[in-house]
């Protein structure tokens, strides 16, 4: 049973990985923003051991509060039309999937029917990752539309259509000059040729689903029960030349890391 100070409606219990498959807080090319690597082969989107409990998960958030998980601005809806046959595509191709003209049945034995006219909702439905659309505007890119179903302290009504500057405006690490080298590194992304990057937090919660408005502080972890990181990829949409911001979460005990690791993380985060 979950323990009751984190009782919450949509996930009363963890939804874990085993491990992380990279200690991005360790490794020196991950270590200092942006750590930016370049994906290898079709790995801009993964299916892990948490897949059915996250899967179910998503499928909840988005019946319940499709609002709160989901926008998508006019200008983007090209842009999400071509993510989500691109995506199909990806699904066509691994393993555990069975892709029709109506329908997709996941690798947990459930078929969720293509919706073509809500394109961002059925892909949330369907793959880990939580997908948002970065376009350009003006000197920078902004957000114009997402299915976030995992936010990690941020609301996306309150982010939407907003450049990168104004999305990270929160985090002090994110200055005038960092947003023009990140700007210059999404126009630098090519078709065909992803990158990638990964975050690290530690929390005193399991929790999968932490909107947060700006300047509403995320607890301070006291025991760093669990660790969270995202899988963060870069992919330029060939047609639209949208960028495709995907997010896989992991959350993990800190028990799956060793104690240098772990005093490691907490310096780190400090």
């Amino acid at each position: 049973m979950a323990d009751p100070m984190h009782a919450d409606p949509m996930q009363a219990d963890p939804i874990l990985q085993d491990r992380l498959p990279h200690l991005p807080w360790i490794d020196a090319r991950t270590r200092r923003l942006p750590g930016i690597q370049p994906v290898e082969g079709r790995d801009w989107l993964r299916i892990d051991e948490a897949y059915a409990a996250q899967m179910a998960l998503r499928d909840r958030l988005i019946a319940q509060q499709p609002g709160a998980v989901h926008a998508l601005l006019p200008k983007a809806r090209l842009a999400a039309d071509e993510l989500y046959g691109a995506t199909l595509d990806w699904l066509r191709g691994t393993s555990g999937f069975s892709v029709t003209d109506s329908a997709v049945t996941r690798p947990d034995g459930i078929a969720i029917a293509l919706d073509p006219a809500n394109p961002l909702l059925t892909l949330g439905r369907l793959v880990q990752e939580d997908l948002c659309l970065m376009q350009r505007a003006g000197a920078e890119y902004a957000l114009t539309g997402a299915i976030l179903c995992f936010p990690a302290s941020w609301s996306l009504d309150q982010k939407l259509g907003r450049p990168l500057t104004g999305i990270h405006h929160p985090v002090p690490a994110y200055d005038p000059d960092l947003a023009r080298r990140v700007a210059r590194l999404f126009d630098a992304i090519r078709p065909g040729q992803p990158l990638w990057r990964m975050n690290y937090l530690t929390y005193d919660d399991f929790v999968l689903h932490q909107p947060r408005r700006e300047g509403e502080k995320r607890p301070r972890p006291t025991d760093h029960v669990f660790i969270r990181c995202e899988r963060q990829c870069l992919v330029r949409l060939p047609r639209t030349e949208a960028v495709v911001f995907t997010i896989h979460t992991y959350v993990v005990e800190a028990s799956t890391v060793t104690s240098d690791q772990l005093a490691a993380l907490r310096e780190a985060v400090h």
